[in-house]
Formats: structure tokens, sequence, C-alpha cells
């Protein structure tokens, strides 16, 4: 009696070359990876998931020096918007600077969309956190992202500062006021108290506050002075900053590349990684004869043990002697 491979000498052939194809697919994993090993890992550590970003982070700065050296070749010789003429370089300043490490936690914008609103890494970290401090400073009557950031936490206390209004904006609802602080102060790199202006440092002491969790700047172009005085220290201490992240808007008004590069690397020093950017279009589409020289950026504070980068221990149940004397007898 003929064989299989007698009768359907083509079939068999067939199926010779797929069981050949599913053994080699088997023994190797280049085919998909283009000659490189594909290996798909997961891991769940927040530790881990911030080395990640580092990493990343770190080859960006790379590409940040080829890029200056390309069009540069130094600082002083980049330009922070080119002039409209050849050669047209593809670039403005905010290419040097991207929003390159990842928030390890969920990504939403809090606040009205629109001016107003802010991207925030984690607000869950916070959400039932008992001691989660809040500091906006610069307020100008436009407070829905307090608003939003007290409704949708427990005990969270934000405390408002600006030196041009007498209170926060009519966002926030008379039911969350009691979680609202404001003072008519400003936010300076010196104390000056005659002037109602300190540093960050003293309106912690006023408050009795050794970390924010959530800092919130806009300043109007004040925030390359008060910042680097603010960071330098704790820099030059090794000491961490006290809060964990920033919402920061920057005003480049008649900066220089090489003077917002120079500032920018004091706050990338200071452990400062930026996950999210915006451009401030809203000002754009009213000063349409300027460039885009304001953007909103977020920052997450990778050194020290703050909770968008550390988990908080885990609470143990003290144990009862009285169980412990019956377990042993």
């Amino acid at each position: 009696m003929p064989s299989v491979l007698q009768r359907h000498p083509r079939y068999s052939l067939f199926v010779l070359l797929v069981l050949s194809g599913t053994l080699y697919m088997l023994a190797t994993d280049s085919l998909w990876g283009y000659g490189s090993p594909h290996v798909v890992t997961y891991d769940p550590s927040l530790s881990s998931r911030i080395a990640k970003s580092e990493m990343i982070y770190e080859r960006m700065l790379k590409k940040r020096q080829q890029l200056i050296e390309r069009f540069g070749p130094s600082p002083k010789d980049i330009a922070t918007f080119p002039p409209n003429e050849e050669p047209w370089p593809a670039y403005t300043v905010w290419d040097f600077f991207p929003p390159a490490f990842n928030c390890p936690h969920e990504l939403e914008r809090i606040g009205d969309m629109g001016d107003g609103g802010k991207w925030t890494c984690g607000l869950s970290r916070v959400e039932q956190n008992p001691d989660c401090i809040v500091y906006s400073i610069g307020i100008n009557y436009e407070s829905s992202f307090e608003a939003e950031l007290l409704s949708r936490t427990r005990h969270c206390q934000v405390w408002g500062y600006d030196f041009t209004v007498s209170s926060f904006g009519p966002q926030i609802p008379k039911s969350l006021r009691s979680r609202a602080h404001f003072h008519p102060y400003r936010l300076a790199g010196t104390d000056a108290n005659e002037d109602a202006q300190y540093t960050l440092e003293a309106l912690m002491q006023m408050n009795g506050h050794t970390h924010i969790d959530i800092l919130k700047i806009d300043i109007e172009s004040w925030e390359f002075e008060t910042l680097a005085a603010l960071i330098k220290p704790y820099v030059a201490s090794g000491k961490p900053l006290p809060f964990g992240q920033l919402q920061l808007e920057i005003h480049l008004w008649g900066k220089k590349f090489s003077e917002f590069l120079a500032w920018w690397t004091i706050l990338e020093e200071a452990g400062l990684r930026p996950f999210m950017t915006e451009p401030n279009l809203v000002y754009q589409n009213y000063n349409k004869e300027s460039n885009t020289e304001l953007a909103e950026y977020s920052f997450l504070n990778v050194k020290g043990d703050n909770i968008f980068i550390s988990d908080p221990p885990v609470l143990q149940s003290v144990p009862n002697p009285a169980k412990i004397r019956r377990e042993g007898s």
C-alpha cells in the first residue's frame, strides 16, 4: 500500500516546511527582532520604573548636546527662535527641552481646559494622604487647578500666595475653603518682611511644613531668579528639594538660549525632570507678532523619597504578646 508521502507528495512537502519553520521560530526569537533578541518584560516596581525613565532622560541629554553642536556649535550661538530666513533651522528653543521623563503613575490635566489647568503626575498618590501639602504661587483669581485638586483629595491643604490679588479665585466653593489658605505674599529669592516678600523656605517655616507634595508657580518671569536662588543651596548641600513635583509656567521674555540652558541645567542638577509640557497658545493668540515665549512645564523631583517616587512603608500591626505566648507554649 503506498504511503501518505507517496500519495500526496506536495501536501507532505508543505507539512514538512511548516514543521521546519515552527521549529526554527521556537529555537530563536531573532526573527521578530531583526537579528537582536526580542524580550518583553514587565516590572511593577516603582523604583524600577523611575530608573528606566532616568535612562531615557540620559539619552535625551546626549541628543540635546548633538542638536546644540549641529546648530551652534556652542550654546551662545543658538537663537531661541531662529529668524525667518535661510537656512531656516528646523527648531525652536523648546525642542532642546522636551518632557523626556515618563510619569510613573497616571498623567492627568487638573483644572479647567484652556488657561488655568496643570498637568499632574499621580494625583492618586495623595488622594487619601493625611499630610498632603500643596503650595500655589501666583493666583490671579484663577483657581480651577486648586479647586479640582481640593475636590479630588480628602486631606490636601492648599496654601496660596499672590501679592497682586486679595484671595483665591471664585472657582473654590465654600465647602472646600477650610482647606484653602491665602496670603498676599510675594515668592522671591530673598526675604524682605517689610515688603511681604519671602523665600519658599521661610513660608514653609511659617506654616510648620517640612515637605510640599505639589508646588505650582506662575510668577511672570521671576521664576528664573527665584528658582535659581531656591535651588542652589540644596544642590550645594546635597539635600533633595522639599517638594515632590513642580508645575511651572516659564516666561522666556528676552532670555538668550545660553542663559536659559544654564538655568535649566540647575533644575536638572537638583533632580527635576520634565514629564509634560504645553505651550501657552492663549497668550500667543493675543500676541501674534511675538514668538511662543510662554510654556507650561510639569516636573517630577527624582531625588529624596517624596510620595511620587517612593512607596511609603507598609504599616504592620503590633504583635499581640498574649497570642505569642499561646503559640509558644
